[in-house]
């Protein structure tokens, strides 16, 4: 994968523009614009992110200005989160060093479930994820990614499901009330796992949702051949904002795919999705998120 140097990031090639319409239940049309040959994005088409998977942040915007990404899904852990004025104008000076790319948010917060039973481990809990779409709202932030039953599937024997949604409510509510869309996340295990229950979460509580198509193709919903990976999007596709995409998901963490055809069919999908114009390439190693970068846009520029 060739690299973008910063000034032919922006430059206009001139090319033919590759359009195509989507037409949702006939009422409106929406169009993304897809990508010149050499991979630079125009307009509103699927926007890829990387991961916050360097060390400095100044060496990952580096690394997406260079190969062209146009933002930065950036995973935050309980710790990241300021507990102090001077600790917040750390975190927003560090996210605004990463202009222009756009940044979203994605919790990783194992040891905090929003669902917990008992009340004060509910309230202690949930206080991080609601003074974190605090936080994230002074950053500007309009889209954060949660889960549901992280840890594994020991911990949903802790996890009330009414106060899953009950809780997952108030914090979608609390979060619009700055401007920030609240999303969930599937997981290859727990109530996530299965497109019924993880349908039922975004319907009672009114969140948005991240589709991670390696999660989707992991689960045993899905293995089984009771569902089909459709079936995690499709009954609310207009819900989905954000995608997570790499091959598959194993004990040795995510996959790269090999060729365009090992993920066509999940990417074939994701176009489908109205609203969905984020797609995460969820790989934090090198040598596998630059090929599964390449493979991406290779399959943009067949499409069109």
């Amino acid at each position: 994968m060739t690299k973008i140097t910063t000034n032919s990031y922006y430059r206009f090639v001139p090319f033919v523009i590759l359009i195509y319409y989507i037409s949702t239940n006939g009422a409106h049309t929406h169009h993304r614009v897809l990508y010149y040959t050499d991979g630079c994005r125009l307009m509103n088409g699927p926007k890829l992110a990387c991961c916050n998977f360097l060390t400095k942040p100044s060496e990952t915007r580096e690394y997406a200005m260079d190969y062209g990404f146009h933002g930065v899904d950036w995973t935050l852990v309980p710790d990241d989160i300021p507990s102090s004025d001077s600790e917040e104008m750390r975190l927003i000076r560090t996210m605004w060093s990463l202009r222009p790319l756009e940044i979203r948010y994605h919790l990783y917060f194992v040891k905090n479930e929003i669902g917990k039973e008992h009340s004060k481990q509910a309230e202690n809990n949930g206080s991080v994820f609601f003074r974190t779409c605090r936080t994230l709202s002074r950053l500007g932030a309009r889209s954060v990614t949660i889960h549901v039953g992280l840890d594994d599937v020991q911990s949903l024997r802790e996890i009330s499901w009414q106060d899953t949604l009950s809780n997952t409510k108030r914090l979608v509510d609390f979060a619009r009330s700055f401007g920030l869309r609240v999303c969930l996340e599937n997981l290859p295990w727990g109530w996530t796992s299965r497109p019924d229950l993880f349908e039922k979460i975004l319907r009672k509580s009114s969140c948005w949702g991240t589709l991670d198509i390696g999660h989707a193709q992991a689960s045993q919903a899905v293995i089984s051949g009771a569902y089909e990976i459709a079936d995690f999007a499709l009954p609310h596709s207009e819900r989905i904002l954000n995608a997570h995409v790499y091959h598959e998901e194993t004990s040795d963490g995510h996959l790269a795919p090999n060729c365009v055809a090992d993920i066509e069919d999940r990417l074939q999908l994701l176009m489908g999705l109205p609203l969905c114009d984020w797609w995460v390439l969820e790989l934090r190693e090198h040598k596998a998120l630059t090929k599964t970068l390449g493979i991406v846009r290779e399959f943009l520029t067949n499409r069109a």
